[in-house]
């Protein structure tokens, strides 16, 4: 249904453009001379992977395949790696986002402040729109006047209902936007929530209070609980997935700030380690630079010379 989210193939070459040379570039410079996998060159790859933002864990078990084997020779580390990357992404589930024809479609948007929750719950309220969707924010960081005022801002923009209250109770806020959805026909409620990582308990009774007011309310309703990640965070984002995933059922991730970012090899990592599909990204500032993420084109992206 999302044909208005693609994203042209050169577009997203571009956009992990860095990414590819610090992931894919760097690893086939040093390796793809060899003779043999040496320990030496093993160990070099090791510590490329791991600087490249795969993780520790990750990049281990890729060099751990290499070692006493002798069906991939080093100049085939390419197709190895894009072969490996690729069955990483399979396993982590379906990357298309839910939806439901004729029906109320909740989406609980959650990830720490900074990791730009506001300017992605405004373009996806854009893309709805575009697709003649009635949509309704629900202003659920009540805590910071200038986080509900820049939904608001946003949600103008978009052309988005909202409902906000400050310094109310977050989840009574939630239950209100639920209550006009279903009163007035809306196709889609995007829930905002606090980012508040220093004090991680208060977040956490404050996410599943949220997600209780959900569950009893509308629970066939709760499409995605999606995190959001910045791209530029690398290892750090799979810290605040492990968080988040502690409050909530996280059900997918939406990566923003992809282009320019040399860590992207972070959509890998979260793939592995956590098994959540990635299912938006986030390509430039504009309403249009949200994309659905489509994993043969991200690791063609990567390879492609």
């Amino acid at each position: 249904m999302f044909k208005f989210f693609s994203e042209s193939f050169e577009n997203l070459k571009n956009a992990v453009s860095n990414t590819a040379k610090n992931l894919v570039g760097s690893v086939t410079q040093t390796v793809e001379a060899e003779e043999e996998f040496s320990e030496f060159v093993l160990d070099d790859m090791e510590d490329l992977l791991i600087s490249a933002d795969l993780g520790v864990n990750y990049a281990s078990e890729l060099v751990d395949k290499l070692r006493n084997q002798s069906k991939v020779k080093p100049s085939e580390i390419r197709q190895y790696l894009k072969s490996e990357f690729s069955k990483t992404l399979q396993g982590a589930g379906n990357p298309e986002l839910q939806f439901s024809d004729n029906d109320l479609n909740i989406y609980f948007i959650a990830g720490v402040n900074g990791a730009g929750k506001t300017t992605l719950i405004a373009k996806l309220a854009y893309k709805f729109k575009q697709e003649g969707k009635k949509v309704l924010i629900a202003a659920g960081d009540t805590f910071r006047a200038a986080a509900e005022e820049q939904l608001n801002i946003w949600s103008n923009r978009a052309g988005a209902d909202i409902v906000r209250r400050d310094k109310a109770d977050p989840a009574s806020v939630v239950y209100e936007a639920i209550q006009k959805a279903k009163n007035e026909n809306y196709d889609v409620i995007l829930v905002d929530t606090a980012g508040r990582l220093q004090n991680k308990f208060n977040l956490m009774e404050e996410l599943s209070k949220i997600k209780g007011v959900i569950d009893k309310n509308a629970p066939e309703n709760l499409r995605e609980c999606m995190l959001v990640i910045d791209a530029n965070t690398g290892q750090n984002g799979l810290q605040q997935a492990k968080v988040f995933l502690e409050a909530i059922n996280i059900t997918s991730v939406a990566l923003t700030k992809l282009d320019g970012s040399a860590k992207g090899a972070i959509v890998l990592a979260i793939a592995k380690e956590m098994k959540l599909p990635v299912k938006l990204i986030g390509v430039g500032e504009k309403m249009e630079d949200l994309k659905s993420f489509n994993p043969e084109d991200f690791i063609n992206a990567l390879f492609e010379e």
